[in-house]
């Protein structure tokens, strides 16, 4: 997603680049909501002659949004909503499908800017945050580092550094040079991979030299005290690839199911072990593992919750009461250090047991859902 304009509490102009945008966009709308997007509109003409005929024209509207139909498998989005502008070929509050599409831009407007919205318009924007797979596909004097998204791998730096040959008695140039290209593979580590997010890095060439440069890399680590690189050595792997471009990668059979393995084990395993933990200590210990708007929020009051899973489809509710509950409840738990990860509802781990939660809720939280 490309952030085109922004007014601050008040609209932001987007521009979904990638299939998978749709599903932010589709996160970012709510009913009631002033959408303003490029579309076709079906009107009628009036020739000198008095006959009647009708023509396709693309406009641009602006609509209130009343309902809101999205296709997961096509990641299509339509939105339906009354005219609210003035326009030449729409009337006021005449309704009106507009069908977002990739590379059009499109302007939402807001009356609340909640910071689950704003979280939300962050992390669509910035492909890093969700890049939790990196690579660093090389050879001799070429190495190309790249960060892995669900939607596209980005190409973040590219290493290029002549490597003279061999001389028979002499290795002095050879080996010169050879540092100062795993020195400038190393600072491109450093500059481009954020090992907060990045959960691993593929080290990959052909022959010895990701084995080479690792060998460096981590020498220099103890050397230069870098306990950035030494305090996640267990996050570099190695394999094979058939040179040190970056379509490399997807021409190593192997290296593309490992890399598909492990981009649905990094993003999913958070939420998995998550839920499942939620689950044993359901069983286990009852008094610390609780459901329903209600009890989270008396639970967050205590300051008890420890990890807080909850679906993104509760912030679409058309209520805004209720949707300010659930903000509230967010913000709480991140305030208060604890953990958000995604379930079918509201639940949430304790970190202690509180007297009295179990008593039935005294509202209908439980169908909020």
């Amino acid at each position: 997603m490309k952030l085109v304009e922004t007014m601050p509490r008040v609209q932001v102009t987007l521009m979904p680049e990638e299939a998978e945008d749709m599903w932010h966009t589709y996160n970012l709308l709510q009913i009631g909501d002033s959408l303003m997007a490029s579309t076709i509109r079906k009107v009628q003409t009036e020739s000198s002659t008095g006959s009647v005929g009708s023509s396709r024209v693309r406009t641009t509207l602006c609509v209130c949004v009343d309902t809101i139909d999205f296709d997961s498998q096509a990641c299509q989005l339509r939105v339906k909503g009354t005219n609210i502008q003035e326009n030449q070929y729409v009337k006021m509050g005449a309704y009106h499908t507009i069908e977002l599409e990739l590379n059009r831009k499109f302007t939402l407007a807001k009356k609340i800017w909640d910071s689950v919205v704003l979280d939300r318009i962050e992390q669509a924007c910035d492909p890093t945050q969700k890049a939790d797979v990196a690579a660093v596909v090389m050879q001799e004097g070429l190495a190309n580092l790249v960060l892995v998204t669900p939607a596209m791998t980005l190409l973040r730096a590219k290493v290029e550094v002549t490597i003279p040959r061999k001389r028979r008695g002499s290795c002095t140039q050879h080996e010169k040079a050879l540092d100062r290209f795993y020195e400038a593979v190393m600072q491109g580590i450093l500059r481009h991979i954020n090992f907060d997010v990045v959960k691993c890095i593929l080290v990959a060439s052909p022959g010895f030299v990701k084995d080479q440069f690792m060998a460096y890399l981590f020498r220099e680590a103890v050397r230069q005290d870098s306990k950035i690189l030494l305090e996640n050595r267990p996050k570099f792997m190695l394999v094979h690839s058939s040179s040190g471009h970056k379509y490399s990668l997807k021409g190593n059979k192997y290296c593309n199911l490992f890399m598909l393995c492990l981009l649905c084990d990094s993003q999913a395993a958070g939420e998995v072990k998550a839920l499942e933990d939620f689950y044993k200590m359901l069983q286990h210990e009852p008094d610390r593992a609780f459901y329903g708007l209600a009890h989270m929020e008396k639970a967050s009051e205590a300051l008890a919750i420890d990890i807080l899973l909850i679906s993104d489809k509760l912030f679409r509710h058309q209520d805004v009461t209720t949707r300010s509950r659930y903000v509230r409840l967010v913000d709480s738990v991140r305030d208060n250090g604890g953990t958000l990860t995604q379930l079918s509802g509201v639940a949430a781990i304790l970190r202690f047991p509180i007297a009295d939660l179990s008593e039935p809720e005294d509202d209908s939280s439980s169908d909020e859902e």
